[in-house]
């Protein structure tokens, strides 16, 4: 079978839509159709229904949503494998939330390189969706997440429960305001929770998206306040860089491990592994 068509069903199931998975895909809408007729003509069943809420699948194409996610992930794996370059045994390809990739995803390079230096590796950044679907489609193993979608073709689980605490340059007990917060986005639920516990800071003068680091180095240079993750600020809660907020609320954000169903489990292994060593030791002191 054509892997595209399978890409594009997959597609079309997340969507909802033909002209959204066209969209996605960079294709025109005409291409999207002739993949979906070509495919319901090999299958010999309609796989969709179409309507003016968007596109829904046919019971046949329930029980083809079953096998399209192993299609896909089985042609990215033989794609990586065939290209593992000389001197290594196989190839690992892990991605990571722009939010996470400090300190652990550096960490977990290096002990990689120690533990295991016949593995291939090939590492990304970028945002949850690209991640999710990069891992639905085969093309990474292993994703690190905060709140993945579940999704056919891959399984969820939880490495750790992170803590987000609220710090402060200032020693003085008054010294976080709403004049020097810096908000770092860390998701939905953390802006839920933090609207309930602070209500007067709305709409801050400082908001950093993706990269909590930005936001502590911010504060580490100019003074102020913000919720980051207990264990990037241990090191300058200890030098007295920083301050823990009295009173203030903690806020537990698990992550998670995305694999792909179709990865070579044995090398998962080894990855989370050298993932949950790094997560559970202590920070260093600085």
């Amino acid at each position: 079978m054509d892997i595209e068509l399978a890409r594009t069903f997959l597609t079309i199931v997340r969507t909802r839509s033909f002209v959204r998975a066209a969209e996605q895909l960079n294709v025109s809408q005409t291409t999207i159709s002739a993949r979906v007729r070509s495919l319901e003509e090999r299958l010999g069943r309609t796989l969709f229904v179409r309507n003016k809420s968007g596109a829904s699948l046919t019971p046949a194409g329930e029980q083809f949503l079953r096998y399209a996610p192993t299609f896909v992930q089985l042609w990215e794996r033989a794609r990586h494998q065939v290209a593992v370059p000389p001197g290594y045994q196989a190839v690992l390809a892990i991605g990571g939330e722009l939010i996470l990739w400090h300190p652990w995803m550096l960490e977990w390079l290096h002990w990689m390189r120690k533990t295991a230096p016949e593995i291939a590796l090939r590492v990304q950044v970028d945002l949850p969706e690209p991640l999710m679907e990069q891992v639905t489609n085969g093309v990474l193993d292993l994703a690190i997440m905060y709140a993945p979608q579940q999704r056919p073709g891959v399984r969820v689980e939880p490495l750790l429960e992170e803590k987000l605490v609220l710090v402060t340059t200032d020693p003085e007990p008054a010294g976080c305001t709403r004049e020097n917060y810096v908000y770092v986005d860390w998701g939905p639920e953390f802006a839920n929770h933090h609207a309930m516990a602070f209500p007067e800071i709305g709409n801050p003068g400082i908001v950093v998206g993706g990269l909590g680091l930005l936001g502590l180095n911010y504060i580490l240079e100019g003074g102020g306040c913000g919720y980051f993750r207990q264990r990037l600020v241990e090191p300058h809660l200890k030098s007295g860089k920083l301050h823990l907020v009295s009173g203030a609320p903690s806020f537990f954000y698990p992550v998670y491990a995305v694999c792909s169903a179709q990865s070579d489990d044995e090398l998962l292994q080894i990855a989370l592994k050298g993932l949950r060593a790094i997560m559970t030791e202590p920070p260093p002191v600085t």
